[in-house]
């Protein structure tokens, strides 16, 4: 999974926005999102993640 080791990015249908997909620890999210949101980011989904299977 590109996730686990870089974030995916993908352009959507309006060229000055993109797509950005990342895997990240709880803890981490609590710290980023502020940190994200402060910087202009919209639309943040968070869902919980079962299991990685490597």
């Amino acid at each position: 999974m590109p996730a686990l080791d870089k974030p995916t990015v993908a352009s959507l249908s309006d060229p000055d926005w993109v797509e950005v997909t990342t895997i990240a620890d709880e803890d981490v999210v609590r710290v980023i999102v502020p940190k994200l949101k402060q910087a202009g980011a919209e639309g943040i989904v968070e869902y919980p993640l079962n299991k990685i299977i490597e």
